[in-house]
């Protein structure tokens, strides 16, 4: 029994131990270096920051999907430097690598973000290291001047050690053995001068350090980024409503934006890969105005009203609601003189119309209703149609509006979309 006790006792210890050593695990190194130099260093080696990985076994950690279901690595690097009470700086790499899990049953498919192992970390501090070292000037007198001239032994308790003398006494920074081989009067000198010297060193360099910071900060956050507002926004080929996504994105997910237009944002997905979001599901850079903003002809709701409900068959032939019951809402202009309201302030009237409409037919249990079919009655309107269990995901927060209305019907597409905008 005691020794199966010191067994139990053991595991526990080594399993402690490795959970510290996981904990305190940090891709970061100090140099013995200026933050001007370190701000070239970092320079030089900005293309290694970020790029496409050809397989991702070497340099993710599995996580709770084995690695051969990913594809399409891309790995985006950033850094922080600190500078050290001792003079140093320190350098600390994060990593970010995210991958494209092919879900063998498709439910699940999507962009996701993996652990780095470590291996792009030390990479890109060795290549730091590397190009500090080539930074480094020769001595004044070539390479053999670093070398000594002649070695003089000096008796130890322990061992002969040899201590060099230089062929001058001028050196840019004081020595250690020079200053225990001065008098105390030369001592307290050459004290007095380094504490100067060192004070007007971390003057300079805290300055430099705060000029590296700012421009690393201004190279990891692009002015041009969009971000995604919900998951499951859908990335699609083409500014269309009715083409295939892609992959759909998750909340958060950060975008390079090359261009857009009313509606449609186009992006950089992965090294050549371009994609295109519904504007509307993006939350776009400070410069650039929102869709409702540009407008400025009021709300949906002062331009159209509900004219009348009915429950009847599905007045069309789309394959999900063919011959289905459904709820049919009309919907008319407040003013019909009025010219074309656009097809972002109907697409916003009716996603108001669909969430009460919803949570009628939800409370009405006894009413089996397939969707909800919403009709613009007007010469420039049309038609929307949304199955039922779209919009039950749709109010609970799993969709987004863009992948609402792209798992929706329009009749005629083109009434919903700008002009410049193909239907499919």
């Amino acid at each position: 029994m005691i020794r199966a006790l010191i067994v139990r006792v053991a595991v526990a210890v080594s399993l402690l131990c490795c959970l510290a050593i996981a904990q305190s695990r940090t891709y970061e190194r100090s140099f013995h270096d200026s933050a001007a130099n370190i701000k070239k260093a970092l320079q030089q080696v900005q293309p290694a920051m970020a790029g496409r990985l050809p397989v991702l076994d070497g340099f993710a950690v599995p996580a709770s999907h084995p690695l051969n279901l990913y594809e399409r690595g891309y790995y985006q690097a950033s850094t922080q430097v600190m500078a050290n009470a001792g003079g140093d700086t320190t350098v600390r790499i994060t990593v970010k690598v995210t991958a494209w899990y092919s879900d063998p049953d498709g439910s699940h498919a999507g962009y996701q973000l993996l652990t780095s192992n470590g291996r792009i970390e030390a990479d890109i501090l060795d290549q730091i290291s590397e190009k500090l070292a080539a930074l480094k000037p020769e001595p004044a007198g070539g390479p053999e001047a670093s070398s000594p001239v002649k070695p003089t032994p000096v008796k130890d308790d322990s061992t002969l050690i040899s201590a060099p003398t230089p062929q001058t006494p001028v050196f840019p920074r004081p020595s250690s053995s020079l200053s225990q081989g001065s008098g105390s009067q030369e001592s307290d000198a050459s004290s007095s001068s380094s504490k100067k010297s060192s004070s007007v060193e971390e003057s300079q360099l805290e300055a430099e350090l705060q000029q590296l910071q700012e421009v690393l900060k201004n190279q990891a956050h692009p002015k041009n980024l969009v971000a995604v507002k919900k998951s499951g926004t859908p990335v699609v080929p083409n500014p269309s409503l009715n083409a295939k996504p892609l992959f759909l994105a998750s909340a958060h997910d950060e975008f390079e934006m090359l261009s857009f237009n009313q509606d449609w944002v186009h992006v950089q997905i992965s090294g050549l890969s371009r994609g295109w979001i519904w504007r509307n599901a993006l939350e776009m850079p400070g410069d650039v105005p929102d869709t409702q903003a540009e407008s400025g002809s009021g709300t949906a709701a002062d331009l159209f009203r509900v004219a009348r409900e009915e429950t009847a068959p599905f007045p069309g032939d789309w394959a999900p609601l063919r011959g289905k019951t459904v709820k049919l809402i009309s919907v008319q202009k407040v003013d019909e003189n009025s010219k074309d309201a656009g097809p972002e302030m109907k697409l916003e009237f009716a996603k108001s119309v669909l969430g009460k409409g919803y949570a009628e037919i939800a409370a009405q249990k006894s009413v089996n209703l397939s969707g909800i079919v919403l009709i613009f009655d007007s010469a420039d309107g049309g038609m929307i149609a949304v199955p039922q269990s779209v919009l039950a995901r749709w109010k609970a927060g799993e969709v987004s509006d863009a992948a609402l209305w792209h798992a929706s019907f329009f009749d005629p597409p083109e009434t919903f979309i700008t002009s410049n905008t193909p239907a499919r």
